[in-house]
């Protein structure tokens, strides 16, 4: 009998646990770096998006970093390939989204990759891209590649450099209570 009111305390002891996943907004602006020669690598895969889920046209969200995008169009140093923002849930199992720009051929894009997503105390970022450029035959002649892992900070802008090709990017909890602000004095 006393192994029965155990139970719940070894089980809980024993049992993985399990976090629900949250709600996130996400935005990424791909850039080039004009000051750096490109690197032309490989052409794209086909199956560039590998068992990746694409964005939903309802979980499309307006960009907020618009000024950001400004400030770098405004600047001969960076061309903005592409800006987008979408919420999706995110939890401790790895989500893997597929993005794409352009008009598809053959399915391929002008702009296609995928990020990976894993929440832990920060989130684990796997960004795959490529820029092709896509002939009147819809074959790909030319692809640049940025591939780059990081570990990035909630809340924060995020920058994944890759030499010619770069990331910013934004995760922000829509769940998660805004963050108290800081004192101007700390009391006695």
């Amino acid at each position: 009998m006393r192994l029965f009111r155990s139970l719940p305390l070894l089980l809980t002891l024993i049992a993985p646990t399990a976090f629900a996943d949250d709600l996130y907004q996400i935005e990424m602006i791909l850039v080039r770096q004009n000051a750096v020669p490109a690197i032309v690598s490989r052409a794209a895969p086909e199956d560039w998006a590998a068992g990746a889920l694409p964005i939903s046209k309802d979980s499309l969200r307006t960009p907020t970093l618009n000024g950001e995008v400004e400030k770098l169009t405004a600047s001969n140093e960076y061309t903005v390939l592409l800006h987008k923002a979408w919420q999706q849930n995110l939890g401790e199992q790895e989500s893997k989204v597929a993005i794409s720009d352009g008009k598809e051929q053959y399915g391929q894009f002008p702009i296609e990759g995928t990020l990976n997503l894993k929440l832990g105390r920060f989130t684990d970022v796997g960004a795959d891209f490529w820029v092709n450029q896509i002939d009147a035959n819809g074959t790909i002649t030319a692809s640049e590649r940025l591939k780059q892992e990081s570990h990035t900070k909630n809340g924060q802008l995020n920058f994944l450099d890759n030499g010619h090709l770069g990331m910013l990017i934004k995760i922000t909890s829509l769940t998660a209570p805004a963050p108290r602000p800081v004192p101007e004095e700390i009391p006695d």
